[in-house]
């Protein structure tokens, strides 16, 4: 038990846990938080500096802190294909979100099934979009929990107890504050990680003899892994890299917890201004995943690649200042998690039980179900973490990442134009998940580098790309086919001002 560490660790979670109840009150309206705008989008009024904070906390989770470092302590330079995709990440952002943001604004849509039912008329597509959110977001949600369990057990607490209290105590501030809470609690969490990288890009070298020196410790001990590993790419592992790079880049901004954080931006010019200014966590994930090398060179030795970044703070830093870090972490998992429960919850409410309603729900009713769903969720993915090994989440997040990426021509190619048919795009985002599924599953959720045979040729790389393709594909191939059908062409709600 390391127990100057859990005191600062504790002083920095009760401090996050106040800011969390606090935002209730924050920029909280006269009628109160009664409608799923105000609970689950904040009222949309955001601006550039909360956006920042709130979509940097959202997409750099605890498990991002956690993992990318542990790919590159076990495997390698493969686990730094994350650095890539987040510099690609934000051109796209910037070409794509702005008119989605404009067009969910302009018809009061809450979540990428909104504008895809809207824009195509066709519930059945909605509704698969929605499931392809909601079942993507659950194991997410259970990664940012094996974060939480790692920085515990780190510390020496182990057993299930720390978990619920930390997860109870979330539940009940974004129960109360919805949104609010996650984008207060991200200034506190983006700050702490600013400050934790600071000191370890400063410290570690000095401690470690330097860059250089990290970088030949590590090479020699990657080079004695089964298999071994390296910290250069070999040409097997171009093709690989490369679509894990961009796959993963395409799949990002589709997910439902970065388009909650992003529909909550007071304008399109916000959204504009933080893709460019959030290339700056693009520099810190890059300092964070040399913590994998740094670990390395600092002889920390673990079966669980996860605690390597744990048990490196612990080794390096005064025990006060390693608490401090761990505490960073934490929050890193507490501002996701929210979030995401917040986003599977906006689906299940809008677009599971809204769309077979007769009778529209209310303002009220629907915001009070989309506030019970979300506890729901979270101790959903605490029974999974609990009761099924890590290994269950980290394999089903696989499969979420894969999953996802299939509603790119419906969601992006849709913000653009309305030339595909509904039903074509409903076909393909079926054969893009079950082709995706059948790859992940041939490999026994190990990996999601598919080794693909064309041509008397083998070509490694991520699933989700031939998926997309196979999707994309029939899309179009069945849009030509159905063009002479005029009533399966679909109504669109939609007007061109919208975007403009």
């Amino acid at each position: 038990m390391h127990a100057v560490a859990l005191a600062v660790f504790c002083v920095f979670m009760l401090f996050v846990t106040a800011a969390g109840f606090w935002a209730a009150r924050w920029r909280r309206p006269a009628a109160g938080m009664h409608s799923l705008e105000e609970w689950g989008l904040g009222g949309r009024s955001f601006g550039p500096w909360i956006s920042w904070f709130l979509i940097g906390g959202d997409l750099y989770t605890a498990y991002t802190v956690i993992a990318v470092p542990a790919a590159l302590y076990g495997a390698g330079v493969m686990g730094f294909f994350a650095i890539p995709y987040c510099v690609m990440v934000y051109p796209y952002m910037m070409l794509v979100i702005p008119r989605l943001w404009r067009v969910c604004n302009a018809r009061g849509y809450v979540t990428l099934a909104d504008f895809v039912r809207g824009r195509y008329g066709n519930r059945w597509l909605a509704v698969g979009i929605a499931l392809t959110g909601i079942l993507s977001l659950m194991p997410y949600i259970a990664l940012q929990l094996v974060g939480m369990k790692v920085v515990f057990a780190a510390m020496g607490l182990h057993g299930e107890l720390p978990l619920i209290l930390a997860f109870v105590v979330l539940a009940a501030y974004t129960y109360s504050s919805g949104l609010r809470a996650p984008a207060v609690i991200a200034i506190v969490k983006d700050l702490m990680l600013y400050i934790m990288v600071g000191a370890a890009v400063i410290v570690l070298p000095l401690k470690l003899g330097g860059f250089a020196h990290i970088f030949a410790v590590a090479s020699q001990q990657l080079a004695l892994h089964t298999p071994p590993a390296s910290i250069a790419l070999k040409p097997a592992q171009f093709l690989p890299y490369v679509s894990l790079a961009v796959g993963s880049s395409i799949a990002l901004m589709l997910y439902p917890h970065s388009a909650t954080a992003m529909l909550s931006s007071s304008s399109s010019n916000v959204i504009r201004r933080n893709a460019a200014l959030l290339p700056a966590y693009s520099i810190l994930l890059a300092l964070i995943a040399l913590l994998g090398y740094a670990a390395l060179a600092a002889g920390v030795v673990t079966k669980d690649p996860n605690q390597a970044v744990p048990l490196l703070f612990l080794k390096i830093f005064p025990e006060s200042f390693a608490g401090f870090c761990l505490a960073a972490i934490a929050v890193g998992a507490l501002v996701p998690a929210a979030i995401m429960s917040i986003a599977a919850a906006n689906l299940f409410t809008r677009n599971l039980v809204g769309e077979f309603r007769r009778v529209p729900l209310s303002d009220r009713t629907e915001s009070t179900i989309a506030k019970l769903v979300s506890l729901a969720v979270k101790f959903g993915a605490l029974y999974f973490v609990l009761k099924l090994p890590a290994t269950y989440a980290i394999e089903m997040q696989l499969l979420g990442g894969i999953w996802i990426g299939q509603l790119f021509p419906s969601v992006v190619c849709g913000v653009f134009t309305r030339w595909f048919n509904p039903w074509a795009l409903l076909v393909g985002w079926a054969a893009g998940m079950a082709s995706g599924t059948w790859m992940a599953a041939s490999l026994q959720l190990k990996s999601s580098v598919y080794p693909l045979h064309l041509f008397g040729g083998t070509y490694a790389m991520y699933a989700a790309i031939p998926a997309l393709l196979v999707n994309l594909g029939l899309s179009v191939l069945l849009t030509l086919l159905l063009k002479p059908v005029a009533h399966a062409q679909g109504s669109d709600a939609t007007l061109a001002a919208d975007y403009a």
